[in-house]
C-alpha cells in the first residue's frame, strides 16, 4: 500500500510564512505527480499546486507560494509565503502513484491533511 504524510501546517499570523512538507512510502515504483489542494470550511477542496510534467498553481497562490519536489525522498513541499487569512484551510497532499511497471497500476492518494490557520 502507499502512504501520504504531511507535516508542517500551524497558526500563524497573516503575512507569516510556513513549509508543508507530504512524503510518500510504501509500494511504490514511480511518481508521476505530486501536489497541494485545500478545503475550507463549507467550501470544496481545491488545487493549490501540483508538480508533475509541469508546475501549476492556482491564482490565488501565484507570487507567494512555491511548490517543489525531492523524487529521492519522494517528498513534496509547499512553501507559503505573506500568508492571509483566507489560506485557511486543511491542506492535504495528492500523488499519483505506480505501483507497478504497468500504467494501469497508477492511481491517486490524500494525506491525512494538516491544518493551517492565518490570523489576521
Amino acid at each position: 500500500q502507499v502512504q501520504l504524510v504531511e507535516s508542517g501546517g500551524g497558526l500563524v499570523q497573516a503575512g507569516g510564512s510556513l513549509r508543508l512538507s507530504c512524503t510518500a512510502s510504501g509500494s511504490i515504483f514511480r511518481i508521476n505527480a505530486m501536489g497541494w489542494y485545500r478545503q475550507a470550511p463549507g467550501k470544496q477542496r481545491e488545487l493549490v499546486a501540483s508538480s508533475g510534467g509541469s508546475t501549476t498553481y492556482a491564482d490565488s497562490a501565484k507570487g507567494r507560494f512555491t511548490i517543489s519536489r525531492d523524487n529521492a525522498k519522494k517528498t513534496v513541499y509547499l512553501q507559503m509565503n505573506n500568508l492571509k487569512p483566507e489560506d485557511t484551510a486543511v491542506y492535504y497532499c495528492n500523488a499519483n502513484i505506480q505501483t507497478r511497471p504497468w500504467s494501469s497500476s497508477q492511481n491517486d492518494y490524500w494525506g491525512q491533511g494538516t491544518q493551517v490557520t492565518v490570523s489576521s
